[in-house]
């Protein structure tokens, strides 16, 4: 029984939630029914403004056509009148240039005239000037008197034979012949100088001042050709003299610094004394070469030393100072150039600056400079001469 109950609450459960489900889609429906019948009514309002809208467009589109129509034609018009005008501007623009050219034309003739009038003003201006300056006669004199109405009198030139002709009447074109002729005439002539005969006598005073100033100018010059001539053959006595004795005393003396070696001086060009070099050609024994720039140091200086005491040898002098010339040799080479100085000092004084100490022990004198302990320089002398006298 409780079974049958439950069986037939749970289908009117069922019932009721169907009905209730039938009930939601009929309002549903109902709803949907609703909408549609809503949006076919504003169908039905848009079709009618729809319907409208194009009676309107088809109403403005015929006026429309009807105004592009008529602009078409306006415009046709105006392009029609725009060329028209466009014509007639070009036409009164050629007439207006041409008009320009006129009146720049008629402006250049009016301003050539004016100018051309006004050097005529001027030139009759600088005629009755110059007739007055030049001729001391009034223009309306000149012209009265010698005007182109008055008959041309004939001059004959100088290879003219026979009666002059009679006068003629004015030519112009002949006249201005006559007046370059004598223009040129005149040119060639010159202006008159009046002071002509003083300025002569001036200037030949002046030439012949000018004249004798030139003799002795000649005369001095010749004085100095022979002056020069005189002092270039003492110098070249001179020299001569001098080359030989010190090219015999370098050979002497450089056998001595060089034993078994050669050396001598020799003239570049021996045909001109005045201007000729001297080459020294040395060669130490043992050596092939001559060349100074082919020899050591030591050589080079020990040459140069030679040359120099040949020199001193030729030429004597009361003193000589010489700087370390011998500060690149060694002991054997200083032993020999001490022996030449030993010989000098007995002609001459020497005064030498040297470091070596083989070179001090021959001096008379020694002079030194030192420095003491406050900084200051001071020079020592010694005379080893006395020295040696007292020790002995």
């Amino acid at each position: 029984m409780r079974l049958t109950l439950r069986t037939k609450e749970e289908r009117a459960r069922a019932v009721k939630g169907r009905a209730e489900s039938l009930e939601g889609a009929a309002r549903n429906e109902l709803a949907a029914r609703e909408r549609l019948r809503q949006r076919q009514e504003r169908r039905r309002r848009e079709a009618g403004i729809a319907e409208a809208v194009a009676v309107a467009a088809a109403y403005a589109h015929e006026r429309i056509a009807t105004a592009l129509g008529t602009a078409a034609q306006a415009r046709d018009r105006a392009e029609t009148g725009r060329a028209e005008r466009d014509q007639a501007i070009h036409v009164l623009r050629q007439q207006m240039s041409v008009h320009q050219d006129e009146l720049r034309e008629l402006t250049d003739t009016a301003h050539r005239d004016e100018v051309a009038r006004a050097r005529q003003v001027a030139r009759i201006e600088q005629l009755q000037a110059k007739a007055i300056e030049e001729l001391g006669i009034d223009p309306e004199v000149l012209m009265e008197d010698f005007g182109p109405q008055q008959p041309i009198p004939f001059i004959a030139g100088p290879d003219h034979e026979g009666e002059l002709p009679e006068p003629g009447s004015f030519v112009r074109e002949d006249q201005e012949k006559r007046l370059r002729r004598a223009e040129r005439g005149l040119s060639a002539l010159g202006r008159v100088n009046p002071l002509a005969l003083e300025e002569f006598a001036a200037l030949e005073e002046r030439h012949k001042f000018l004249v004798e100033q030139l003799e002795d100018l000649k005369k001095s010059k010749r004085d100095l050709l022979d002056i020069v001539k005189e002092v270039d053959e003492r110098v070249e006595e001179v020299f001569t003299e001098a080359y030989h004795d010190t090219a015999a005393h370098f050979e002497r003396v450089f056998d001595r610094l060089f034993p078994g070696g050669q050396g001598r001086l020799v003239l570049t060009d021996p045909s001109d004394m005045l201007t000729t070099g001297i080459e020294v050609e040395a060669r130490p024994p043992g050596k092939k070469v001559k060349r100074l720039s082919l020899l050591s140091g030591g050589e080079r200086s020990l040459v140069a030393v030679a040359l120099l005491v040949s020199i001193f040898k030729a030429r004597p002098s009361p003193f000589y100072i010489m700087d370390e010339v011998e500060a690149a040799l060694d002991d054997t080479n200083l032993g020999r150039l001490i022996t030449l100085f030993e010989e000098l000092r007995d002609s001459s004084q020497l005064i030498v600056i040297t470091h070596q100490k083989k070179t001090m022990e021959i001096a008379d004198a020694l002079y030194g400079v030192t420095m003491r302990g406050d900084g200051i320089t001071t020079v020592v002398s010694q005379r080893l001469r006395d020295v040696a006298t007292a020790s002995a």
